[in-house]
């Protein structure tokens, strides 16, 4: 089975953040407003919702996704998200997002230094 790619590992990410409608738009303004660690996990529970996911398709590996411990899924292969580990989980889902989407965290004061 193909390993997954970091490029691969930021598409999936997008991929499980962006299922609903206007999503692009919603990033948009978080990235301008800027977001708390506390704002920003709120805002990822809602993107990624209860459960979702889509199968591997168009040169894609799947993608399963889940609110609750802001988990996120991907595999090229067939994979159980019961069992198998996912790919960002709670902190490094936040990290991702910050890094994806340019969102500044207000409460870090290094920011002010520069």
């Amino acid at each position: 089975m193909k390993n997954l790619t970091e490029e691969d590992k930021k598409n999936a990410f997008i991929t499980a953040v962006t299922s609903y409608q206007n999503a692009d738009n919603r990033w948009q303004e978080r990235n301008r407003s800027g977001l708390t660690d506390a704002q920003l996990e709120e805002a990822l529970r809602y993107e990624l919702g209860i459960y979702g996911g889509c199968s591997g398709h168009n040169n894609r590996p799947a993608v399963e996704y889940q609110g609750s411990g802001l988990k996120i899924w991907a595999s090229w292969g067939h994979f159980n998200s019961c069992i198998d580990q996912p790919i960002f989980e709670g902190r490094s889902t936040l990290k991702m997002a910050r890094e994806v989407y340019q969102i500044s965290n207000p409460d870090d004061t290094q920011l002010s230094l520069f």
